[in-house]
């Protein structure tokens, strides 16, 4: 999953700046994301972003995309829908 995020993030310019054990600090032109990720219950991840970014950002619907793109590698058979 980190390796995912790291290759998602290099694509869009953006280089990583700190690293640990469950978790990832990216820059670049778009801002900055910090991406921490824990197990929760069972067999599921708990994967949390935040950025410096105020409302709906270029790098918050790029942060959308990476969750949709995991998504799609962890249940590939699985059909996203619009939750409205």
């Amino acid at each position: 999953m980190l390796a995912a995020a790291d290759a998602f993030f290099a694509a869009l310019g953006m280089s990583t700046t700190a690293t640990a054990l469950r978790g990832r600090a990216y820059s670049g032109p778009l801002g900055v994301a910090r991406l921490t990720v824990r197990a929760e219950g069972g067999h599921y991840t708990f994967i949390e972003f935040q950025t410096d970014q105020i409302g709906e950002s270029r790098l918050d619907k790029n942060v959308k995309r990476f969750f949709v793109e995991i998504h799609r590698r962890v249940e590939p058979s699985h059909a996203l829908e619009a939750g409205y």
